[in-house]
């Protein structure tokens, strides 16, 4: 890079929207037969995860969202112990399901071997967690592996990248998907949680709003929760969902839980942070409510963008 010129990313988010991040340097591009690869160090994130031009985890707040996507769940269910995660690929879901003392085995399920391969060599973090024996990671199409397996499973989460048009993952979304496909594939009492995609107050109804819907119709109970992560520039989403009555936290004994169930301390989640995570406003609350798309493989719906980085 010369001297005066900067390089930024430029990532779209909608059609009229983009915002940029300063690039200090390309620390890594290359392609897998799925998904364009980089590895950049950024101003503000550190190392930035982008996958098809899209930011995936950055090394500055990644913890928000990981433990924000894993602990809710594990800690709803009362005594996890097998753990299947769809997608998941850099290793950060996994190592977080690895923290519960109760866990007995994790299958992490990603199709693109190249980008876990390249995530275990350049992400150190999760060293540990990827030669941790209890962990087993089989590369496929999350849905082929969920359908054919003959276990089920206390938590199964979605760690899947954004449906978007044209890739594999928006399928794992669907209602047929979660009715006939993976909610065989939880044991009495199970939880399943992904990802949601943006939950603010401008950005709900890209897909949060229709994934929740989604999966109020094929089980009892859904509790959507969602917080602020920075290199996501929004808020961001999350849904658990169960037959099984899913409650919102009292802080003392979700505090107590953490400290009985977890090894280390979480860096961002305790009691207070996850009631405020599951007090959604109230634009967004009504929003939720009065959903009415369900989504399928015939009538989805995807988020918008990619990102390219520019010299100025």
């Amino acid at each position: 890079m010369s001297e005066g010129r900067r390089l930024w990313l430029e990532e779209e988010l909608q059609d009229d929207l983009k915002w940029s991040v300063q690039v200090k340097s390309i620390l890594y591009q290359g392609a897998s037969k799925f998904q364009d690869i980089e590895l950049i160090e950024s101003g503000p994130f550190g190392k930035l995860l982008m996958l098809d031009g899209k930011a995936q985890s950055a090394e500055a707040d990644e913890f928000v969202y990981h433990e924000s996507l894993v602990h809710p769940a594990l800690l709803s269910h009362p005594n996890p112990k097998k753990i299947f995660i769809m997608g998941g690929g850099e290793g950060s879901t996994a190592r977080e399901a690895l923290r519960h003392k109760s866990v007995e085995k994790v299958v992490m399920v990603d199709i693109d071997q190249v980008v876990v391969e390249f995530c275990r060599d350049y992400l150190p973090a999760n060293k540990e967690a990827f030669e941790d024996p209890r962990l087993e990671v089989l590369y496929n199409d999350a849905l082929v592996e969920l359908e054919r397996s003959t276990e089920q499973f206390d938590v199964i989460i979605g760690d899947l990248a954004d449906p978007v048009e044209g890739g594999p993952c928006y399928k794992l979304y669907t209602k047929d998907f979660y009715e006939k496909i993976l909610k065989p594939k939880l044991a009495p009492g199970g939880i399943i949680v992904t990802q949601g995609g943006p939950a603010g107050i401008l950005s709900y109804k890209l897909v949060y709003s229709s994934i929740h819907n989604t999966l109020a119709q094929v089980f009892k109970h859904t509790l959507p929760y969602a917080t602020h992560v920075p290199s996501f520039a929004d808020q961001w989403g999350w849904i658990m969902a169960s037959d099984e009555p899913l409650k919102e936290p009292v802080v003392a004994d979700l505090d107590a839980a953490i400290a009985k169930r977890i090894n280390g301390e979480l860096g961002y989640l305790d009691g207070r942070t996850l009631q405020a995570e599951m007090a959604l406003s109230k634009a967004v609350r009504k929003g939720l409510a009065a959903e009415t798309h369900v989504y399928t493989e015939d009538d989805a719906r995807f988020i918008h963008g990619s990102g390219i980085v520019n010299g100025h």
